[in-house]
């Protein structure tokens, strides 16, 4: 049915610092109103916090324990005070500590930032500190990185509902231009059409707008009164959110703006024409990789509406954007491709597990028409064309980076990705620094085959002659489409709960197998799509010895499921429907149903793969819920909590023998590195406080998982 898609692209990734009568009323004249119209650096500088996501965060200054309860240091004055001219006043001065005492503590929040009593001890007598000032200073240090979380989501959300009360501004100024002003009734049948049709709109878009509204004050009620008062004095620069500081672009000269934005969009064109080698080993530039053009399945005015789209575009891409957001429109762009748009984005790039910190980024998008059958869209940073940003708060800066779309005969288009980022040095976790320096991680190859991915799926998605053998168990176009779509939502919604995201705080526990697990916890106060009350996440990331397309395929195969998967019961598990959704059969939604002994429970169950990452989630849905949905109701109101896994190559092309679930398929490429994630519901009161049971429950649920995988695949050791 469909052609094999040849992997074509570049990949850069630098990594260097350096009038007439009414007919209801009769009346007469003009009828309507006016028309409608973005870690381990040297010498204990604030680089170090990017792995907790804080990108602003810095030396702070914390006050000494005069301040509290009276322990610690004190700095004393002899004063005569009447007849007693021996009597000493104490007075209180800020103590403000030294760049290595700063640098020693942030190392220790980073890997801990709820240090123990002994952990504290040692810390104090390493760096000549009370145990108190050390206890104070963790204290400031995580109702900071709380104070500047809240204020990002704050700033994200406010944006999202100004444009929606634009929006509505602009139908109920369509509706009143449509309408007699005297009697307030539609001029012509065909009137009556539209404003039918624009207030079905408008409701849309009120509902849009209260449940933004509804999360603004969810955020909001986080913060309880009084919540950064234990926040060092003189710190209110350092606690603003890295988006405060680029709100000043609404009065920048744009004309520099414009000025980069095309001297970027020539740099890209150059590297998507450049010969091999697009870029060498050398002193400034460390070894830049370059691919062959990739085909995408669709033509490129879908592709450009869908990158200057922000939701569509974090859409797109859900296992690599855990947040976006426009933060400033340059300018709009003409007609309805919006050829010469210009606008300021936000993004949080992710890996999907939490022990690799997220990429926050700036920059201007710019997308240009380049001839008849040619797109260009280009990102560059601009952080040094205006002085009144500031540099030193951004972690992560994009060098002339985009991509060339380009319209080809057969209905697809040709895609040329150049990926080029200037970072500042940063400490990776030991298990994902080779994957992440490779560039596999962030690198133009895994934007790109995740692009061919989603356009993949779109293309099944709205196929109407998809074979019977690609579609069991659904009777309709309408119930695959259904299906297709919560598959889609639980995926997005899974990636967002376990990476780094500034969204979450993560607290690091150990199981009594000795797994490193990764704790959150969150309140879903109205969100329909997920259970309301206390949710639990967990999640562990480990290395086994065992080829990651052998890895993925065993936790796929419904066959082998209740090897591993506890509520199984290690009964049988039936496959009720499957609908392949892309070229490779691994990706595809299924339900699945498991027998018990008191009731059946069904799950629906998203796969996907490609040469740089492959996931399989999965959550038990209700089962009267579900069968709505295959016959093609809408399910968006069912709520849904995703569990499940992300496979990733080491980055290693070769090692030792690994091991695998059969002795003949045993062979020299490298291992995987797998993320388990458990989500749980701990209460259904949002008001409910986590208990340690229940992180004591979920740890063991990874725990037993991990080994019932290790002993399937004979990995025990590993």
């Amino acid at each position: 049915m469909f052609l094999n898609i040849p992997v074509v692209l570049y990949i850069v990734e630098g990594w260097n610092i350096p009038g007439s009568k009414c007919g209801s009323c009769g009346s007469s004249g003009e009828h309507g109103g006016g028309g409608g119209r973005g870690s381990g650096g040297g010498g204990g500088r604030r680089e170090e916090t990017l792995e907790i996501s804080s990108e602003n965060s810095g030396p702070m200054r914390s006050k000494s324990d005069d301040d509290f309860e009276g322990e610690g240091e004190h700095d004393h004055e002899e004063e005569e005070d009447g007849d007693n001219k021996n009597k000493k006043r104490k007075r209180k001065k800020y103590h403000r500590h030294t760049a290595e005492q700063i640098r020693e503590m942030e190392a220790l929040f980073k890997e801990s930032p709820h240090p123990d009593e002994k952990q504290r001890q040692e810390l104090s007598k390493q760096l000549g500190l009370a145990p108190s000032q050390v206890k104070f200073w963790f204290q400031n240090r995580r109702t900071q990185i709380k104070t500047i979380q809240e204020r990002h989501e704050n700033s994200l959300l406010k944006s999202e509902m100004d444009k929606l009360r634009e929006d509505n501004k602009r139908m109920r100024e369509n509706i009143k231009k449509a309408c007699c002003p005297n009697c307030g009734t539609a001029t012509t049948r065909r009137d009556t059409a539209f404003t039918s049709t624009e207030e079905q709109q408008l409701r849309i878009e009120n509902a849009k707008l209260k449940a933004e509204v509804e999360k603004l004050r969810a955020v909001v009620g986080k913060c309880s009164p009084g919540a950064t008062a234990s926040c060092s004095a003189g710190n209110e620069e350092d606690n603003r959110c890295s988006l405060d500081f680029y709100t000043g672009v609404f009065g920048l000269d744009k004309s520099r703006i414009m000025e980069t934005a095309n001297q970027a969009m020539e740099e890209l064109k150059k590297m998507a024409t450049a010969g091999e080698p697009l870029w060498i080993r050398g002193e400034t530039h460390p070894l830049k990789l370059r691919g062959r053009p990739g085909l995408c399945s669709l033509m490129s005015p879908r592709l450009v509406q869908s990158f200057m789209d922000v939701n569509q575009w974090k859409e797109m891409f859900p296992s690599l954007i855990s947040k976006a957001a426009i933060v400033d429109v340059i300018c709009n762009g003409e007609g309805a491709n919006r050829n010469g748009a210009v606008q300021l984005m936000f993004a949080e790039v992710q890996m999907l597990t939490p022990m690799v910190p997220t990429r926050e980024v700036y920059f201007v998008r710019y997308c240009k028409q380049l001839n008849a059958e040619q797109w260009g869209i280009v990102d560059v940073s601009i952080d040094k064309v205006e002085d009144n940003i500031d540099a030193s708060l951004v972690k992560c800066r994009k060098r002339p980076s985009g991509c060339i779309i380009e319209d080809k005969s057969n209905g697809h288009c040709k895609v040329i990705w150049v990926e080029h980022l200037q970072c500042q040095k940063s400490t990776v976790n030991t298990l994902y620094r080779t994957v992440v320096h490779s560039g596999l991680t962030f690198g133009a190859r895994h934007w790109m085959a995740t692009l061919q991915l989603q356009c993949e799926r779109l293309v099944f998605f709205m196929a109407t002659n998809v074979p019977t053998k690609d579609s069991n168990g659904v009777a309709t176009l309408a119930g695959r489409k259904s299906i297709l779509k919560l598959a889609q939502r639980m995926t997005g919604s899974f990636c967002r709960a376990i990476c780094a995201s500034s969204y979450h705080t993560w607290n690091k526990v150990s199981s009594k197998t000795g797994e490193q697990i990764w704790v959150s916890s969150r309140k879903n106060l109205n969100d329909p799509g997920e259970p309301l009350g206390v949710i639990l996440c967990a999640v562990s990331s480990v290395w086994l010895p065992v080829d990651p397309h052998i890895l993925f395929d065993f936790l796929r195969d419904d066959a082998r499921r209740n090897e591993w998967d506890i509520m199984s019961n290690g009964g049988p598990v039936q496959a009720i429907a499957n609908l392949i959704k892309g070229q490779d059969r691994g990706n595809a939604a299924a339900i699945l149903k498991m027998k018990s002994k008191e009731d059946d429970m069904w799950v629906l169950q998203d796969s996907y793969t490609n040469a740089y990452e492959s996931m399989v989630v999965y959550a038990p849905v209700d089962t009267n819920g579900m069968q709505s949905v295959i016959t093609g109701c809408d399910s968006s109101s069912l709520a849904i909590l995703p569990s499940g896994f992300s496979i990733l190559p080491d980055g290693h092309e070769s090692r030792p023998l690994v091991i695998t679930s059969r002795q003949e398929e045993k062979s020299t490429e490298g291992g995987s590195l797998l993320t388990i994630a458990f989500q749980v519901l701990t209460n259904t009161s949002p008001t409910a406080k986590l208990t340690m049971e229940s992180v004591d429950s979920i740890s063991t649920l990874i725990s037993c998982t991990l080994k019932n995988i290790k002993t399937s695949l004979q990995c025990e050791d590993s």
